[in-house]
């Protein structure tokens, strides 16, 4: 007997085998992400059972909030890799940061170089509550100099939702778009899920990231998608190959 209803994918099961995810925050004690070591190794391993082969994390750079240096950052990443490597672990581990886009990141990026997912392809965000007022001035100087912004997850920018025409204009701009894989199974919310789903269906979006802090996005892998047309979102998590290292 034929049913009318297909049962909807579970996620994890859309991660294929040798996926690179390009964002995350895995490094211990360095913003809100993985608290210990502890909590590093139990992440990494759930995201590597997921079929995840390379992961390039990436802490916060936020003022007043977590003031990460680079030096911080590389150096917590070199003594993270090193006690990965003695538990056996040896899938490859880099890092480069998420950059929140303020004043403060305009002089970072005029006074030195960024860490960058990969050449110089950087990922950036925006504050949940507003756009920056000088978003494109800072997207145009960031361009100029040398770089290539991905913007993470733009389906979560609640101040786009009513003004979607702000998202073509910022592919206009230049950036590339990052997916959040969990907004798909409703994680963030009904809405977030169907910007997503709209902005899947648009052919908007360039890379995915599991933007994974802690176990609860973990689990939230076992969740089913709540997409009608799973093509577009398969064809992004595909794209990730640009950064095998």
């Amino acid at each position: 007997m034929f049913s009318f209803f297909k049962s909807k994918a579970v996620l994890k099961d859309l991660i294929p085998d040798g996926h690179i995810d390009i964002h995350s925050h895995l490094l211990p004690g360095i913003d809100d992400g993985a608290k210990t070591f502890a909590d590093t190794l139990q992440l990494t391993k759930a995201l590597q059972s997921f079929g995840v082969s390379e992961f390039i994390t990436t802490p916060h750079i936020i003022q007043h909030v977590w003031e990460n240096t680079h030096e911080q950052i590389i150096s917590n990443q070199n003594n993270t890799v090193q006690t990965l490597t003695e538990k056996g672990f040896s899938t490859p581990f880099k890092a480069a940061a998420e950059y929140l886009m303020d004043d403060q990141f305009v002089r970072l990026f005029q006074n030195q170089d960024l860490l960058t997912l990969k050449d110089n392809y950087v990922l950036v965000e925006m504050s949940y509550i507003n756009a920056p007022i000088q978003l494109y001035s800072i997207l145009f100087d960031l361009r100029v100099a040398g770089y290539t912004p991905v913007l993470a997850h733009p389906e979560r920018y609640l101040f786009y939702h009513k003004n979607t025409a702000e998202y073509d204009k910022l592919k206009k701009a230049g950036c590339l778009f990052q997916l959040n894989l969990l907004a798909v199974t409703g994680y963030y919310g009904e809405n977030i899920a169907k910007v997503a789903e709209s902005l899947l269906q648009k052919g908007l979006y360039d890379f995915v990231g599991s933007d994974v802090h802690h176990d609860r996005h973990i689990a939230a892998f076992d969740d089913k998608v709540k997409l009608k047309d799973l093509n577009p979102m398969k064809e992004v998590i595909g794209n990730n190959q640009f950064f095998k290292g």
